[in-house]
């Protein structure tokens, strides 16, 4: 990265001493998280500190309606969640450091499905979805814990086209870089939901696409959360560095 310099007084007792200011010549991308439903930022902490150390900022927050037996829970909304992340989107976008042009998106579970849709509502070069759960586009003003689960997994279980699919369309239209991780033995997001997300990205710039082995919808084994985490950062750091050397990785 390279570096503007500026001169600088200091003044100490009275006395005036010259310095120069150093730094970097031009802003920093951004990482905002989304966490899955019935979560919290805590589990996105580790690795936001990991990806800040490699020169982004970082912001993990938490959806409204998320806290277990809250009665808040019981009522919200996709449309509130949504919102919940384009506030969050904006508060990094503001942040002084910030180069605009280059936030990243990750997201998990439902708040990979909700961050698809953000892409229509503010601009993202590059979106991370680990295990994308996918809803029907009805009842989007229904509470969220009201959704029929069982007509959810039949909907999951099979093909579903980005014109039958507010997300799945948001994922067409989409033209930066994707990384989708799934999990091996996901009982809540099957295989099929994962290929249809994949299809869909049909002008993603790049699309990368891992299955942590052994691994559950929540990552219940350290192992299968180490992993994922090394591959989460691996592709950031591939994305980061591309963009700071003036290239795009290709498709993998």
């Amino acid at each position: 990265m390279t570096t503007s310099s500026s001169p600088v007084e200091i003044i100490i007792d009275d006395e005036h001493v010259a310095g120069t200011f150093l730094a970097p010549s031009s802003k920093v991308p951004g990482v905002l998280f989304v966490h899955g439903w019935g979560g919290s930022q805590e589990r996105d902490l580790d690795r936001a500190r990991g990806i800040a150390g490699l020169g982004c900022v970082c912001l993990t927050f938490d959806l409204r309606g998320h806290e277990k037996g809250s009665q808040r829970q019981q009522t919200v909304t996709r449309e509130e969640n949504l919102r919940d992340i384009v506030t969050a989107y904006d508060r990094l976008a503001q942040h002084p450091a910030i180069d605009t042009n280059a936030i990243a998106v990750v997201g998990t579970s439902y708040g990979a499905y909700l961050s698809t849709i953000l892409t229509t509502l503010r601009p993202v070069k590059w979106l991370s979805l680990r295990v994308p759960s996918l809803y029907r586009d009805a009842q989007w003003h229904t509470p969220k814990r009201q959704l029929n689960r069982e007509d959810l997994a039949v909907y999951r279980g099979a093909p579903v086209t980005p014109e039958e699919n507010r997300a799945l369309a948001a994922c067409a239209a989409f033209t930066g870089d994707v990384l989708i991780v799934e999990s091996e033995h996901d009982h809540l997001v099957p295989h099929a939901t994962i290929m249809s997300y994949r299809a869909a990205f049909r002008n993603s710039h790049s699309l990368t696409h891992r299955v942590v082995d052994g691994a559950d919808h929540a990552l219940s084994e350290k192992t299968c959360q180490q992993a994922y985490t090394s591959i989460l950062v691996g592709w950031i750091t591939e994305m980061v560095v591309g963009a700071r050397v003036g290239r795009r990785p290709g498709f993998s």
